[in-house]
Parts: structure tokens; C-alpha cells; sequence
């Protein structure tokens, strides 16, 4: 007698990530990749968990827990440093992007990784223990404050996170900042705190770096390995199959978003 196929949960948890080493990329883009990487992942028998790894063109965006108090530049130095302000559909607060930043990305249903569809507390704090464990390689000593998301070091919040759910699917993902020109960083308060309490200073809030926790410099690709690696074994992934570019050779119109966003 044939053996009976697996139920659709076990075998969805046994599926391989793909990782895209994407490289530099707009928000845009992105943002069109990932409407399409969001609907794609939902589907019965379609696109497998997806990790994509880049790095955003400088560019403000703002998530559901921010807003534009949270940024501390006139429209004119915005102007001048070439900065647009966008409002995304992701849970977190301001974020500044710009090169020495990286972007991992994960599109995986929450079955995927051995959930339940509405199990979203226990995805984010496995995607941040996958941070930390990466920040920990590269030789940081990340800390969580309580009611914030994000990973703090002493020279500011090292990983902020902001995490959306689509359909059973998680979306979005941790902006780590590995060596990048922290001037104006320190004029964005990056995580929200906790809703019952003053809002934290703009000093308790901005986003530090690695480079500048360490005092040393750290290469882009290593920051890269480690993520990759960490993530993949946070979430309990098996095989990956890692590849260079993008997951789309072209963009194509987002699908109508239907979001639980996260924190």
C-alpha cells in the first residue's frame, strides 16, 4: 500500500528558503517586489519562503508605529540631501536607509516555519533572536528594552524591525546597520516606546552601528554570511538555495494588500 502524502502543514515546513543576494536597490523596487513576493508565498503550491538581502538607496520611510515628528529635518534638508519621506505599509517606526545599512527581507508563511497562521508574537521574536545571534557573530552584545522592538547596543539601536503579515504570510523584516555615516541617523528616532510612557528621547531611540559599537571596521559581506546564516537556523530552515539578483526581472503591479502589520 502507497504510503500517505504528509498534511499540507508538515510538508509546507519542509520546503527550502531561497535567498537572493539582491545588492542595492530603491524603495520602489522593492516595494513592488515585494507586494508580488507577499502573493506569490500565499498561494497553495506556490512560491517557496523567500530571504532577499539588500541594500536600499537612501530614502526615509516611516511605518505604522512612526510618524514625521519622528524625523528632525526640515523639507529642506531633506531637499538637499536627496531624502525622500515615505509612509510603508510595514509595522516600526522611522528608518533612514542608505549604503553600509543592510535590508534582510523574509517572505515565509507562518506555516512555513511551524506556526500557526496567526502566531505572529512568535515569528517576531524567532526573526529577532535570528538578529541578535548574527549581531553576536559579528561580535556585538545586543540587548532588547522593554517595549520596544529592535536591538540596542550602547551606541544606539543596532537592528530596528518592522514586520507586516499578509494572509498568513510575513513580510518585511530588520534594517541592520553595519558601517554607515551615522550624522544623520542621529536625527531620527527610529522605535517607538512603549505606548503607556513618555515618548523616549531622540538619543534613546536612534539607530548606532556595528562599525561604531565595535570601533573597528566590518566588511558588507560579512554582515551579509552572518545574517543569512543566522536567520536561516532562527527559523528552522533545512536547505536553502542561495542565489544572486533579484527575484523578478521586472516589476510587475502590486496585488491589493490585505496587512495585520506588526511592531
Amino acid at each position: 500500500m502507497a504510503a500517505s502524502p504528509p498534511p499540507p502543514s508538515v510538508a509546507r515546513a519542509h520546503r527550502p528558503l531561497a535567498v537572493w543576494l539582491a545588492g542595492r536597490i530603491g524603495w520602489e523596487p522593492h516595494a513592488t517586489m515585494a507586494e508580488r513576493l507577499a502573493w506569490e508565498v500565499s498561494e497553495p503550491g506556490g512560491r517557496p519562503p523567500t530571504l532577499v538581502v539588500s541594500e536600499l538607496e537612501p530614502a526615509i520611510t516611516i511605518g505604522r508605529l512612526g510618524s514625521r515628528a519622528d524625523v528632525d529635518l526640515s523639507a529642506e534638508e531633506l531637499r538637499s540631501q536627496g531624502l525622500e519621506v515615505r509612509f510603508v505599509g510595514r509595522g516600526g517606526g522611522a528608518v533612514l536607509h542608505g549604503p553600509g545599512q543592510v535590508f534582510v527581507s523574509l517572505f515565509a508563511a507562518l506555516e512555513d516555519l511551524g506556526l500557526g497562521r496567526h502566531d505572529v508574537g512568535a515569528y517576531v521574536a524567532r526573526f529577532e533572536s535570528g538578529l541578535a545571534a548574527a549581531l553576536r557573530r559579528l561580535g556585538c552584545d545586543p540587548q532588547r528594552r522593554p517595549g520596544m522592538h529592535g536591538l540596542f547596543g550602547r551606541t544606539g539601536l543596532l537592528a530596528a524591525v518592522g514586520i507586516a503579515v499578509r494572509r498568513g504570510v510575513a513580510c518585511h523584516g530588520g534594517f541592520v546597520n553595519v558601517c554607515p555615516a551615522l550624522e544623520a541617523f542621529h536625527r531620527i528616532r527610529a522605535t517607538a516606546g512603549p505606548r503607556d510612557g513618555e515618548p523616549p528621547t531622540m538619543a534613546a531611540t536612534a539607530m548606532g552601528s556595528v562599525e561604531a559599537e565595535l570601533r573597528r571596521k566590518i566588511r558588507i559581506q560579512d554582515a551579509r554570511t552572518a545574517l543569512v546564516e543566522q536567520l536561516v537556523a532562527a527559523c528552522g530552515f533545512q536547505r536553502t538555495q542561495i542565489q544572486s539578483g533579484f527575484p523578478f526581472v521586472t516589476p510587475h503591479p502590486a496585488q491589493p494588500e490585505f496587512a495585520s502589520r506588526v511592531g
